[in-house]
């Protein structure tokens, strides 16, 4: 890149999960992202690995959204020695303390199974961290405000919405005289919720998230996909099941629904929304009405008459 400065790719190269990219000048190392390496087991096994160079000589995390596999593996590296400050949106920081407990709490989960079944070469299993590391590492969180430039010496960081979830942002980062725009996963230009990304600045680089890098979009109207699907299902007699993404995808698709009943295209039947997570998440749209599209009243539609099961029992 320059005789100064290097660019590292740690994560996410031959494969699109595990988000990390280290940045260092001088003697100065400032990470961007630090995701879990998610999917298969040969993936996940990167995580266990030792990191590529040590946690403490990390000076920052500049972080572009809450997404697990950008932002999953910070508890693990806090545990390892990182002492820096992971700095983002505020929205992205809320997001994170859900997201990182709930990993937390899933990964002591899945160690206390292989422990009882005696399913693991490992003698005890181990969570690569708990809860109690994710509540550390919230410590490390600090956010900037809207419009607000980060200066670190001699680096800055200015960080611009990207419309894929709450909080979302490309980082352009200017260092040792050049200046990088880390995308971050983009959102769509018309996505039924999120506002459309932010134009880039001038820039020498880009790095650019590339999971869907192969193809296009297809062209078409979700809305009408999903009430043909509902009022099939309808017609049947059956109950129609929709997994999806907790953080972004289950806002989408509750909105999306409220909006086909208001409207009269679907009959108005029951709607469950059967994640704590996706709860908390949906709960966060109407304190950042300025990042997305939706109204104050279409937030409102979207949280009413939507039945929350938070329990096993429920």
């Amino acid at each position: 890149m320059s005789a100064d400065l290097s660019l590292r790719f740690l994560g996410a190269a031959n494969t699109v999960t595990g988000s990390r990219y280290l940045l260092s000048w001088r003697d100065r190392r400032v990470l961007v992202d630090c995701g879990m390496f998610q999917g298969y087991k040969y993936l996940r096994d990167k995580n266990w690995k030792p990191f590529p160079v040590p946690p403490e000589s990390i000076e920052a995390i500049l972080l572009t959204h809450a997404h697990l596999d950008h932002s999953g593996y910070i508890p693990a590296l806090v545990a390892q020695g990182f002492r820096g400050k992971v700095w983002c949106t505020r929205a992205t920081a809320e997001l994170c303390e859900i997201l990182w407990m709930d990993s937390g709490h899933l990964q002591e989960e899945e160690a206390a199974y292989l422990n009882k079944h005696k399913l693991s070469k490992h003698s005890p299993a181990l969570p690569l961290y708990d809860q109690r590391h994710a509540r550390a590492a919230l410590d490390h969180l600090h956010y900037l405000k809207d419009g607000e430039q980060l200066s670190l010496g001699d680096l800055r960081a200015e960080f611009l919405p990207n419309g894929h979830i709450l909080g979302s942002a490309s980082i352009a980062v200017e260092a040792a005289g050049r200046r990088i725009l880390f995308s971050g996963d983009l959102g769509r230009e018309h996505d039924p919720l999120m506002s459309p990304p932010a134009a880039p600045p001038a820039t020498d680089y880009v790095v650019i998230e590339s999971t869907y890098g192969n193809r296009l979009h297809e062209a078409g109207d979700p809305a009408g996909a999903i009430a043909e699907l509902v009022n099939d299902t309808v017609q049947r007699g059956g109950a129609v099941l929709i997994p999806a993404f907790a953080v972004g995808r289950a806002q989408t698709v509750l909105f999306l629904l409220r909006q086909l009943q208001e409207e009269g295209r679907i009959p108005t039947l029951p709607i469950y929304l059967d994640s704590p997570m996706a709860i908390e998440v949906t709960e966060l749209f109407c304190r950042y009405p300025q990042q997305h599209r939706l109204s104050t009243e279409q937030s409102a539609m979207m949280c009413s008459n939507i039945t929350y099961t938070r329990t096993v029992e429920q």
